[in-house]
């Protein structure tokens, strides 16, 4: 059998490691170059997650699962690293939002400032990190560097408001990271080992004080990461932090909550299912009704929303809220679903922000302080006759991206929102075996209708106000570094819609790869050392 060299593995941690740390010699007066290296960057790092995807696709590891042992210290005292199809796809999720917002970046934000681009690199390597390790310690290592570089990049052109929301943003974190590490203590001390194929094993033999332990730690440890995933009541954080932050960094940010729910997903499923013994489905109840609560307060936040970056804020604590409800009413059937709407929710929201951004241009801030006054008091303008107006093409692209973005959040036919959505509702229907009472299904189909709804109120009263209108205004710029990467994302989202089928299936395999917990832990903790060799 064919093996491809697991010291691929390490690239996407390595790469960007090395290459941030080589950009900070080279002079900020060197934009063009650091830009250069920077995209190259995770331009190498796109097509290794593409050759993992596709490594796994082709059965060429065992279970389909590759693992990396650092050093060739074997698991669980080693530091592992797995790739399976849900880490390569999460892999190849971020080096596409890397690179469109690092490409949207260069005209403006990447030059205000220092060490943007070294901040960026060491941002990746976080959230690679995170997604390939299998051991809790080294998932906290990787969260603080990619915690530490948005902290950096989250004040990157500092403003009053801006600083004011990184260290609400910064004081949030250190005790959710805290919270980690007591969380981590409690588990150790409970099972003795923070291997994540380790712990699977254990747990379903430990005696009561034992499992009463392990489970006090996972229940700390889920606080640090539904707050990075802006669960209700603990995302308070997320919509003055989204609203603060320059527009590339804010799209990124949306991917760093849903890192925080693959880790959710991947240790939930790892660690709490039907192979744990009496600790199966611990904290179902708890993602199932936190998932809830997060959903009404999304929609509520969206209806009272009137600044763009809000309604993406509030649209992304919907997309975590959605995720959690399905995580927690347990039936496997649901994880493909789950898994299409967050990739295509993530990249909506992603490219919505930037739209944003944009979107700032078409009026000057004396022409939308009238527009509000006008609405606010109910004045109405004076109709006049017209012979039609010239849309001008970037008046047009803004307005038929701001369409595909409305579109898909509010998960309208016929772009992918509406597949996943369909999809979500479909399997809810046919579902016959969950943790939770079956009449829960009614509750969540009834909350993502309304969020659907809220979605589209506060979207059309956004797009009206911006786009919809007799007033003149200026021709606006816009550059290519600008409007390409919102056109690739949203063309994404589009193609989902006509790959449905194979997407789908691809993820129903990865809704499989997460159910087969015995093969996880013989392929992390089998007795030889991981020396794979390309024959």
């Amino acid at each position: 059998m064919m093996y491809l060299n697991p010291n691929l593995i390490i690239l996407p941690i390595l790469l960007p490691l090395l290459v941030g740390a080589a950009m900070i010699l080279i002079n900020e007066r060197n934009h063009r170059l650091k830009f250069i290296i920077n995209l190259s960057s995770i331009a190498i790092m796109l097509l290794t997650a593409l050759q993992l995807l596709s490594q796994t696709q082709s059965a060429a590891w065992p279970d389909n699962i590759a693992v990396y042992m650092a050093a060739n210290w074997s698991a669980p005292f080693g530091i592992a690293l797995v790739v399976d199809r849900l880490s390569a796809i999460m892999l190849l999720l971020t080096a596409i939002l890397g690179a469109a917002t690092l490409i949207f970046s260069y005209s403006h934000w990447s030059r205000i400032g220092i060490h943007f681009h070294t901040l960026f690199q060491f941002l990746i390597m976080g959230i690679n990190g995170a997604i390939l390790t299998a051991d809790l310690f080294n998932l906290f290592v990787f969260f603080e560097v990619m915690l530490a570089a948005s902290y950096g990049l989250l004040l990157h052109g500092y403003n009053i408001s801006r600083i004011r929301a990184g260290m609400h943003y910064i004081v949030v974190n250190l005790a959710a990271s805290f919270f980690f590490l007591i969380g981590i203590a409690l588990i150790y001390a409970a099972t003795g080992t923070l291997n994540y194929a380790d712990l699977a094993l254990k747990i379903a033999s430990l005696g009561s004080t034992d499992r009463f332990m392990l489970q006090t730690g996972a229940a700390i440890l889920s606080v640090a990461f539904l707050t990075k995933s802006a669960m209700w009541p603990l995302g308070f954080w997320l919509p003055i932090t989204y609203s603060a932050a320059c527009a590339p960094i804010a799209a990124m940010l949306v991917l760093l909550t849903k890192i925080g729910v693959y880790v959710i997903l991947r240790l939930w499923w790892l660690m709490f299912s039907e192979h744990a013994g009496a600790s199966a489905g611990f904290g179902s109840m708890v993602l199932l009704g936190g998932g809830i609560l997060t959903l009404i307060f999304g929609s509520l936040g969206l209806l009272a929303s009137q600044e763009p970056r809000r309604i993406a804020s509030f649209s992304a604590i919907i997309s975590s809220g959605t995720l959690f409800a399905l995580i927690g009413y347990g039936d496997p059937k649901l994880l493909s679903s789950a898994l299409f709407y967050l990739i295509s929710s993530t990249l909506a929201i992603a490219a919505f922000i930037l739209l944003t951004e944009l979107s700032k241009r078409i009026y000057t801030p004396a022409s939308s302080v009238l527009a509000l006054s006008m609405e606010a008091f109910a004045v109405e303008e004076e109709m006049q006759e017209s012979d039609g107006v010239v849309i001008l093409a970037a008046m047009a692209f803004l307005g038929l991206s701001f369409v595909a973005c409305a579109l898909i959040m509010a998960g309208l036919p016929p772009l992918s929102g509406f597949v996943a959505k369909f999809s979500i509702l479909h399997n809810l229907l046919e579902s016959t075996h969950s943790l939770a009472p079956l009449w829960m299904r009614w509750v969540i189909l009834a909350l993502l209708m309304v969020a659907g709804l809220s979605a589209i109120i506060s979207l059309m009263r956004f797009g009206v106000r911006t786009f919809w209108t007799l007033s003149d205004s200026a021709p606006i710029r816009l550059r290519p570094t600008e409007a390409l990467p919102i056109l690739v994302i949203i063309s994404l989202c589009i193609s989902m819609v006509f790959f449905a089928g194979p997407l789908i299936e691809l993820l129903t395999l990865v809704s499989n790869d997460l159910q087969q917990t015995p093969a996880y832990i013989e392929r992390i903790l089998q007795p030889s050392i991981i020396t794979e060799e390309v024959l």
